[in-house]
């Protein structure tokens, strides 16, 4: 429902400041009462089986003070599931507001078209050939986007759990996944095992669009050192040919 197989790792993916953060605390904080409160409710109900095997077997004498740990195990057993069910409805209640959160954010994210064709804080992490080796990386296979639990900051591994050669930034992929030439398995933990990233339609064609451009840009420098060339072996174009002298018309001789 909310993207991540361990609700404990739900605010992994966000820094103290952002704004989904501590929303996304405040469901750890619930689903984690609500845990524990079960694991109570599940010991209570084996102590009250317990206490009602000796009815079972109708070993009680039937005295008002025989019956009072079955009264009493009922009444512990009652307090802890009311308790549940005020826990249960916290929950949902952060789970809603966590996902109010999540699609306002979402909502105030440009468009691929927008993001596309506009300078940006982070266009240093696409540029030179930094964007398609990430691609390349992924279409290798097995590119997992992880988040350290511990100190916050994020790193790629390679199917090995090894960095990616040639070096991947983050920041590379992240712009990636944001102008939608990747896409980032959200339904997995950014803690372990990392979140599996692959090429969108958009990146299959940016990849292919390279390949096929880089030879032609090959092709056109070869074409271009051509004169160059040929010049330096004697095979140039034929040296024009020299000016012819200009002829003095005869003068016609003077006939006596």
């Amino acid at each position: 429902m909310l993207g991540v197989t361990d609700p404990y790792t739900l605010n992994i993916a966000y820094r103290p400041a952002d704004a989904l953060y501590p929303a996304a605390t405040r469901v750890i904080g619930a689903a984690h009462e609500l845990d524990e409160l079960h694991n109570r409710v599940s010991l209570a109900t084996r102590a009250a089986l317990e206490a009602l095997e000796p009815v079972a077997r109708g070993e009680f004498t039937g005295a008002p003070d025989a019956y009072e740990p079955v009264r009493s195990a009922v009444r512990h057993i009652e307090q802890l599931t009311s308790r549940q069910n005020r826990a249960y409805g916290h929950l949902t209640e952060v789970i809603f507001a966590y996902r109010r959160l999540l699609a306002e954010a979402n909502a105030a994210q440009p468009s691929h078209a927008e993001s596309r064709g506009q300078s940006r804080g982070d266009d240093w992490a696409v540029a030179g050939e930094r964007g398609l080796d990430a691609l390349r990386a992924v279409e290798a296979g097995e590119l997992r986007f992880h988040r350290s639990a511990v100190y916050g900051y994020a790193y790629l591994s390679d199917g090995h759990g090894q960095h990616p050669d040639p070096s991947v930034w983050p920041s590379t992929v992240q712009r990636l996944v944001a102008e939608g030439l990747l896409e980032q398995d959200t339904s997995e933990s950014l803690y372990r095992p990392g979140q599996l990233l692959s090429l969108t339609a958009l990146g299959q064609a940016a990849l292919r669009d390279a390949r096929t451009t880089q030879p032609r840009v090959f092709a056109a420098l070869s074409r271009s050192d051509a004169p160059a060339n040929h010049a330096a072996i004697g095979d140039g174009p034929p040296a024009p040919a020299p000016a012819r002298a200009r002829e003095t018309p005869s003068k016609p001789s003077r006939s006596r």
